[in-house]
């Protein structure tokens, strides 16, 4: 598949190897990114090793989700994110959504998340989505900014899910995929 690199990154297949080292993205992501957002004591109990093993599952179910890592010479994988159809009612539809895209704390305004971003966009217009909606909590600026130079957009939809008896707003994002000149 396509490997697309940004400055010092090269974004590539995710293979099941990585599980690990995506759980740990994913985790460092979450604990750094909504710190504040949802209940300390949820973020506090994420765990690595389980996370990976969630990870190798869904490589072994074989699903049609497309996971790419982010790695940077000498540091390994920096980042992940991953897109599949739109999830909704538990029926999957013919739009696109980006489910996740991460970097580590530390790589966060380094370039990794935009070679991620470039990487999921021109893999899911290759793919035939006609757009890729994501969902974004509502008080996370920094994250609703990166979509928004992105070229993603809310849409007016709305929802709340439930983490440790505390409601978190989310709002969608959209962006059209394969219009001329663009990825």
């Amino acid at each position: 598949m396509t490997i697309r690199t940004g400055p010092g990154v090269l974004v590539r297949d995710m293979e099941v190897d990585d599980c690990e080292a995506v759980a740990e993205v994913r985790v460092r992501g979450w604990q750094s990114a909504y710190a504040g957002l949802m209940p300390q004591s949820y973020l506090d109990a994420m765990d690595v090793a389980e996370d990976a093993e969630l990870r190798r599952g869904f490589f072994a179910e074989g699903n049609p989700v497309v996971n790419v890592a982010a790695e940077r010479a000498g540091l390994g994988v920096i980042g992940w994110g991953c897109y599949g159809p739109y999830r909704e009612d538990g029926r999957r539809l013919d739009r696109g959504e980006l489910y996740a895209i991460y970097v580590l704390p530390e790589q966060i305004g380094t370039g990794a998340g935009r070679a991620l971003m470039a990487e999921l966009l021109a893999r899911a217009a290759a793919d035939g989505f006609p757009d890729l909606a994501l969902w974004v909590l509502r008080e996370n600026g920094p994250a609703r900014r990166f979509y928004e130079r992105a070229g993603f957009l809310p849409d007016g939809a709305e929802e709340s899910f439930e983490v440790d008896g505390v409601l978190v707003p989310e709002l969608r994002y959209v962006r059209a995929l394969g219009l001329p000149g663009t990825v």
